[in-house]
């Protein structure tokens, strides 16, 4: 049966990469691949040896032996449990999306348009993956993505130029969300998990992200597509600015960086300050809008005046615009890796992997490390979720806090899934909001990501040495 779902698997993932040449959009076979996994999940649960419990990173002791009905009640806690972590990363992403929508909706974006007083498309590669390298760790590469390619939509107009600049955000983003412990959710795993702490995280992996975001904008810079100017649309800049723009533009951003402060003094997952900060801005969107009617739902005879004022509403309309193609995707994805991960079958990849290839690495507290496990962790990233494959090494080692393993760890799978468009929540992301084809990014694109990775690992094996 396990064999049977990686079939499934490998099957529903060929058809999200073939997404053009088989007319057919990504979210249907992310979808269907899901429940099928599932369903197999279910219907053959008590010919499975193994279940991975996520909630404790390990294997669940006797499962083999215990009676149809607990594996029945297992799996329903299973699945709730991945549903749940899954709706989080959803309901956040929806509202990073619509505050950027009510910017927007404002002009708010034309404020950074108006600074951008040069056309030369080497220096707004520059500009966008410095941002995305520096937001991504205040912001999370995630809520990055999302912001720059948006900002990226109102600067660059031609779509064929937009996509290589998408690319490299993507790099500059995974990059920038390695050495923060908010910056991407396998950095935060390690963290929640007390295996890395923030100020060594920032110590041992500032100059590898680094120069893993430098690297490939070095090359790219030299590319025919960074070559030249940009073309502006005169009658766009010509359009009159909402009095406003500014106020919302600097509110929504302010209201999105403030979303990794609520999460450390209170603890609570992200999405509960995304939906606070959401609300703060609709509140001022709507005053600001001078909009005579509520975002909740209006019963009896002012419904038709809610109706009809709705499409004036800054808060509707944004909502109306999200990208709800990319979020079923989203959800798709990673609730079919999460039946993988069920059943074990990615935690004894990880396993086999540690103990099959020989360890090459040095001798740290009389244990030797294997770098190429961990390099080989990074790249399976690109392949397979990251989060799963930082959840199994959490149960393959048992290095204390702060051990130079947890960190490599943390660059490795933050970094590695840039390699391929849906490597990562970023790429993902960024594939959904420019339609950006699988096979043009792994033709253009997965090689600059690639050489970056192998100089950060390389000069984070050097580093540490002096650390």
């Amino acid at each position: 049966m396990e064999f049977i779902i990686i079939i499934v698997f490998i099957l529903g993932y060929l058809a999200i990469t073939l997404e053009h040449n088989l007319k057919l959009d990504k979210l249907i076979p992310a979808l269907i691949m899901m429940s099928i996994c599932w369903a197999i999940v279910a219907l053959g649960v008590d010919s499975f040896s193994n279940w991975f419990d996520s909630s404790k990173h390990g294997l669940v002791e006797g499962f083999s032996s215990m009676l149809h009905a607990d594996k029945m009640h297992l799996v329903e806690e299973t699945l709730l449990h991945h549903l749940g972590k899954t709706a989080e990363i959803l309901v956040f992403l929806l509202g990073a999306m619509t505050i950027v929508e009510i910017i927007d909706y404002f002009d708010g974006f034309s404020t950074i348009k108006g600074y951008v007083n040069f056309k030369s498309k080497k220096k707004l590669l520059w500009m966008f993956a410095s941002l995305a390298f520096i937001l991504s760790a205040i912001i999370d590469n995630l809520t990055a993505t999302i912001v720059l390619i948006s900002i990226l939509q109102k600067i660059v107009k031609r779509r064929d130029d937009r996509i290589w600049f998408a690319g490299l955000i993507i790099i500059a983003a995974n990059a920038g969300g390695a050495w923060s412990p908010i910056g991407d959710v396998t950095t935060t795993m390690l963290w929640i998990a007390n295996r890395v702490s923030a100020g060594m995280l920032f110590i041992y992996l500032i100059i590898p992200s680094l120069l893993c975001m430098l690297v490939p904008t070095v090359i790219a810079s030299f590319l025919p597509a960074f070559q030249g100017d940009i073309a502006f649309d005169e009658e766009d800049s010509e359009k009159p600015k909402s009095k406003y723009s500014a106020i919302m533009l600097y509110l929504g951003l302010g209201a999105i960086v403030f979303v990794p402060f609520f999460k450390t003094f209170t603890h609570l997952p992200p999405y509960v300050g995304m939906m606070l900060s959401l609300g703060v801005v609709a509140t001022f969107a709507e005053i600001l809008s001078k909009s005579k009617f509520s975002i909740s739902s209006v019963e009896g005879e002012q419904a038709k005046e809610h109706t009809e004022g709705a499409h004036h509403s800054p808060v509707h309309q944004s909502l109306s615009k999200i990208e709800m193609p990319s979020i079923l995707f989203f959800l798709g994805i990673l609730m079919a890796v999460a039946a993988l991960e069920s059943l074990g079958i990615l935690f004894n990849f990880a396993d086999s992997l540690k103990e099959s290839i020989p360890l090459i690495g040095t001798e740290l507290n009389d244990t030797k490390v294997s770098d190429l496990v961990v390099i080989l962790l990074g790249i399976g990233s690109a392949v397979i979720d990251n989060v799963p494959l930082v959840a199994a090494s959490l149960g393959m080692f048992s290095e204390s806090l702060d051990n130079p393993l947890w960190h490599f760890i943390a660059f490795s799978a933050g970094t590695g899934g840039s390699m391929l468009i849906i490597g990562s929540a970023a790429g993902v992301v960024a594939m959904g909001m420019e339609k950006i084809d699988f096979f043009w990014y792994l033709k253009k694109i997965s090689w600059l990501a690639l050489v970056g990775f192998l100089v950060g690992s390389a000069s984070f094996m050097v580093l540490r040495q002096f650390i």
